[in-house]
Order: C-alpha cells, then structure tokens, then sequence
C-alpha cells in the first residue's frame, strides 16, 4: 500500500496518517491550481506557465525508482527556486518558509531539516507515487 511505502520511506521523525492527510490539504490549497487536483500536472493553470507542472506522481519513476526527497523539499521550501512564470515556484514559498526544525531523511541516509508543513506535503506526494 503507498500509505506504508511513505511512511517507511521517511524519517527521522515519526510520521502518522494525520500528516499525510495534513500534506493532503496543503496539496490541494497551494498546489492543485498547477499540479491538478490527482498531481498529472495538469491543474488549471498550467496552460499559462512558462514551465509546465510536473506529475508529481512520477518523481520516483523518473528518478530511478527512488523519491527525490532532498530535491523535492528544497523546491518547495524555496531553496531551489523554479522560475515558472516570471516568480519563483512555490507561489505560496512564504507559508512554506520559517523554521526548519523537523528532520527528515533521504533513502541514503542523508538529514535535510525542514518545516512541518513541507514536511507533511512531502510525505503525502510519497504516498501518491506510480508503482512501476
């Protein structure tokens, strides 16, 4: 089940359903309008952007099978800016940014602190991705 795959895909920290289902909110408030309501890529928006959405459901696939976790925080807490539209992706990368306290870990061991709420969005786009 993808549920178990993310949760054991993670973390220093423990993660539970409530982050996922958490992730899940924040998903659809700040990144269904360009990802799409199912994460294909292919949200309302994204017919006007210079850069088109990715399907956030293959980030695994297109990375060898593995999710690019260290990649994926620093995208969307705003350290590794994408320039979509004349603006950095994320558009909401303020509510994204602060205090960078929660751990994580990468499949090869490697820390990235980061915030809760990125966090929460990171393990729900774990739990979305394509098997095989």
């Amino acid at each position: 089940m993808r549920l178990a795959l993310a949760l054991t895909l993670i973390i220093a920290s423990p993660v539970l359903a409530q982050d996922i289902e958490d992730g899940a909110a924040l998903y659809r408030k700040h990144c269904a309008t360009c990802h799409g309501i199912e994460a294909r890529g292919d949200g309302p928006m994204a017919g006007v952007l210079t850069v088109q959405p990715v399907n956030l459901r293959e980030l695994a696939a297109q990375n060898g099978g593995e999710f690019p976790l260290f990649r994926v925080v620093k995208r969307i807490d705003g350290r590794d800016p994408l320039v979509s539209h004349g603006s950095p992706m994320p558009v909401y990368g303020d509510f994204f940014e602060g205090m960078f306290d929660v751990p994580m870990k990468t499949a090869s061991g490697q820390p990235i602190l980061t915030s809760r709420p990125v966090r929460d969005l990171v393990v729900y786009l774990q739990s979305l991705q394509d098997d095989g």
